[in-house]
């Protein structure tokens, strides 16, 4: 049924990767996560060409063609309108997992890639701008669905010893996508003017692929049992994806989870916002989503060409440059994914914003001195290559699988909910603000994510707990202490509370908590 793998973990732990656990995260990641990345880079090389065809058209219809302005907003509309189907996407999210389960989401939404398609590569046969825009808006929706289910699947699949490297698959298929956009669209291959559609449409490809293989594989254990309460089947898929390893203790641990939800259903966003047992999960789910598309990668990708053009790189280069940067995403998302289960996932958050945030200081003095020192150029080019790199080592992956593991599974649709809705806006807000922003502040906008990078990797140092090799039982239970500590010492006033250190992350500490000793209890 599946061959077993071993690869090394941490401690005395030994990690068994079986080839079923490793093929449904090659599959779900290959037919969905990387139609996310791939739709994020695809309209970069063929923007003359579907502005020439947008206007081409109105003249056919109208007899008269579009102003720039309008010309320009059309495209804009195409771009954007993907962020927001993400949105949506990313709010129906919950309700579909609840109804269909984990992968039954996954081999549902397919319709929709198959949709979009459709009308893409049909659109210049048609001669509608609309079924360009329809199109982009609908893959927009599947890649807002797949960026929350696919790590919440992983996540629930996977051993508490393999969560992280599972979990960190979607995002090396992600920077595949990007990259794959990026080949396809040279000239040499689809980046000429009558191949556009079918550059577009190439996304049913991978999702055909996976719609195939995918329904063979069995659903989340975790979902079967203390959702559907079908132990038999809940067994079946453990021995499924554990292959020879005693699976009595994963079982014990999922019903003791299920005895404490017994009396709780699955909450809706309003009710999680209420919650306050879980105010520091909700709080640090928004600050990485939101600090992960405000981290300035998003205007990386969507300007690279802008960038590297103001950086002096000789126009006929660009694409190829460009192109490069995709293999650094690919071999940065492989490195944090070799290396979670190892360091951890605060050391590759903490570590990647850090170096996103030096990296955009890095492009502001770089743009600001080249025009005296030529070989700032090189420099500018270098920092973009080191905020991608930091980002596909840790902050392109991690918080979608700290989404999974900071909340048990009655609190976790509501909470993908929140942090994908929040990751989409942040992302639409992103690509429409930056080229204002660049206009008025210049090479300092680039001061304005290196800020928002510090902030995030400072927090995560502060707040959030390390979740390598635990059971979602023992994370809740982390924060519960937490929130205990807290509510016992109401009475006392927060400025008085010093955070300590604890256990190799910072948290209030539960033995002995230190106050200033010349403040008075009123």
């Amino acid at each position: 049924m599946a061959e077993e793998v071993l690869i090394p973990s941490s401690g005395l732990v030994t990690s068994h990767l079986t080839s079923s656990l490793l093929a449904v995260a090659f599959l779900t990641s290959f037919g969905s996560s990387m139609l996310y990345g791939y739709n994020l880079a695809v309209v970069n090389s063929p923007a003359v060409y579907i502005k020439d065809f947008y206007n081409k058209t109105v003249v056919s219809r109208n007899g008269t063609g579009l102003s720039g302005e309008t010309l320009t907003l059309m495209y804009s509309l195409t771009v954007s309108v993907f962020a927001i189907g993400g949105l949506l996407g990313s709010l129906i999210v919950g309700m579909l997992v609840t109804r269909f389960g984990r992968k039954g989401t996954v081999i549902n939404t397919t319709v929709l890639v198959f949709i979009a398609g459709s009308f893409m590569g049909f659109s210049r046969i048609c001669g509608s701008p609309e079924m360009v825009i329809f199109g982009r808006f609908i893959t927009g929706i599947h890649s807002g669905i797949s960026l929350s289910v696919v790590p919440m699947y992983l996540g629930e699949i996977a051993p508490k010893n393999l969560r992280g490297f599972l979990g960190l698959v979607p995002s090396i298929f992600i920077g595949t996508g990007v990259f794959a956009a990026q080949i396809l669209g040279l000239h040499e291959l689809l980046g000429k003017e009558e191949h556009w559609p079918l550059f577009l449409s190439v996304v049913v490809v991978p999702t055909f692929i996976q719609l195939m293989l995918l329904p063979w594989f069995p659903e989340s254990p975790r979902y079967l049992l203390i959702e559907k309460h079908n132990v038999h089947a809940t067994i079946t898929a453990l021995k499924w994806y554990r292959a020879k390893c005693n699976i009595q203790a994963e079982i014990e641990e999922m019903q003791e989870e299920q005895r404490s939800l017994s009396s709780v259903e699955t909450l809706s966003v309003w009710k999680l916002l209420l919650d306050d047992t879980v105010r520091w999960q909700v709080l640090s789910v928004v600050v990485i989503n939101i600090g992960m598309q405000l981290s300035g990668i998003d205007a990386i990708w969507f300007y690279t060409n802008d960038i590297f053009k103001n950086a002096g790189i000789p126009a006929p280069e660009i694409q190829y440059t460009t192109a490069g940067t995709g293999i650094i995403e690919i071999i940065a998302g492989l490195i944090g994914c070799f290396t979670i289960e190892k360091l951890g996932r605060r050391p590759l958050m903490i570590g990647g914003f850090a170096m996103m945030g030096i990296c955009s200081t890095g492009i502001t003095l770089a743009l600001l001195l080249q025009a005296h020192l030529s070989f700032m150029r090189y420099i500018s080019v270098c920092c973009v290559v080191g905020i991608i790199a930091g980002f596909c080592i840790g902050p392109a992956g991690v918080p979608f699988l700290i989404t999974a593991e900071l909340f048990k599974q009655s609190h976790r649709p509501a909470a993908y909910i929140i942090g994908g809705s929040l990751n989409w806006l942040s992302n639409f807000t992103v690509g429409f603000v930056f080229p204002f922003l660049q206009m008025s502040a210049g090479a300092y906008c680039y001061l304005v994510f290196a800020t928002i990078c510090v902030f995030v990797a400072v927090y995560v140092y502060i707040v959030i707990p390390e979740t390598k090799n635990k059971t979602f039982m023992e994370i809740s239970r982390m924060f519960s202490k937490k929130e205990a500590v807290l509510e016992t010492q109401g009475l006392i006033h927060v400025d008085q509370l010093k955070l300590k250190k604890m256990n190799g992350y910072g948290g209030v500490e539960h033995a002995s908590l230190e106050f200033d000793s010349s403040s008075s209890v009123p």
